[in-house]
């Protein structure tokens, strides 16, 4: 993997991990690698997505479990 590929993936790691330390040292090196602002902001937007649904599904996968969880007791 090449050293831009590598700081973009970093980027949207710390974006996906909210990781703000990370994030902030890693866009300063695709910075630095010249890393044209177009990719960063699309592989930011990118970990965001992947984040929202990630974080779309546990909620809705919490919601269940309570809610089978409420019956069960309700069945005691």
């Amino acid at each position: 993997m090449n050293t831009e590929t590598r700081g973009l993936a970093a980027i949207a790691a710390a974006v996906a991990g909210k990781c703000q330390p990370y994030f902030a040292y890693h866009f300063k090196q695709a910075q630095e690698l010249g890393i044209p602002d177009e990719q960063i902001q699309e592989v930011v937007q990118l970990a965001k997505d992947i984040r929202a649904s990630g974080d779309k599904h546990m909620d809705e996968f919490a919601e269940r479990r309570m809610k089978s969880s409420a019956g069960e007791e309700n069945h005691a």
